[in-house]
């Protein structure tokens, strides 16, 4: 297959994954505002049919590996691009997403994320922001549910370095919960930035558990050794060597 062809088909597949977010949105509004269920059962569409597509149209493969939690835990997860998010939401059965506070007014995505019980956060405001979602958080698990959060904070290209954020050991302790650390690959085929998506397996990988009680020095230096290790060695699977070297 030749790049224009993939450039085509990327192209393609960017315009038909928008539409179809436009029109399931709107079929599903009455629904999500009524139950939360209705917000979980569109966006549960959507993902599926997506990472459906993304198989057929563009040659994007998809790998869930590990033992995906079904209780209620936090779950810390690598970020490299919008699609990691839906492969995440789809293997999870009721996920909710600390994310940034921008995303509310995004048309679609801000009201289902709000209707799902996702926790948004001003980056910007730091502790406060921490203080918040915090408080936030202990709002929502009232109800069941796998809170996701990105320990970066936000898209990281695969090969580049970025510190973990405290917000994570904040939740960890907060929650008292076991956390299921993630590792990927998604940001090999579906960059962070552009259109053109390449061909290949995309893995997402659930890893052992830390477990709840671990002082928080010790879990986040845990947490970011397993989780960039483990992405390491499935990005060079893949083909690619995060050092920079192919």
């Amino acid at each position: 297959m030749t790049k224009a062809i993939q450039w085509a088909r990327s192209v393609i597949f960017e315009i038909v994954i928008y539409v179809f977010m436009a029109v399931l949105g709107i079929m599903f509004f009455p629904y999500a505002l009524i139950a939360k269920k209705g917000a979980l059962t569109a966006c549960k569409i959507y993902a599926r049919t997506v990472i459906w597509m993304a198989g057929w149209m563009v040659g994007i493969k998809t790998e869930v590996r590990g033992r995906v939690p079904d209780t209620e835990t936090l779950v810390a997860a690598k970020h490299q691009s919008f699609f990691d998010i839906l492969i995440i939401f789809n293997a999870l059965p009721q996920p909710k997403f600390i994310m940034k506070r921008e995303l509310l007014w995004v048309p679609f995505i801000g009201l289902y994320a709000k209707r799902l019980g996702c926790i948004p956060v001003d980056r910007g405001r730091k502790g406060a922001a921490i203080a918040k979602m915090v408080q936030d958080v202990a709002k929502e698990f009232e109800e069941p549910g796998q809170l996701v959060i990105y320990p970066q904070g936000t898209r990281v290209a695969p090969g580049t370095n970025k510190s973990y954020k405290v917000g994570s050991a904040v939740l960890y302790e907060g929650l008292g919960e076991d956390c299921y650390p993630v590792a990927l690959n998604v940001g090999l085929f579906w960059p962070r930035k552009g259109i053109l998506r390449n061909p290949g397996l995309a893995v997402v990988e659930f890893l052992d558990p830390l477990p709840a009680g671990m002082p928080k020095g010790a879990f986040m230096a845990e947490l970011e050794q397993r989780v960039e290790t483990r992405s390491n060695e499935l990005m060079r699977e893949a083909g690619f060597a995060p050092d920079g070297f192919h």
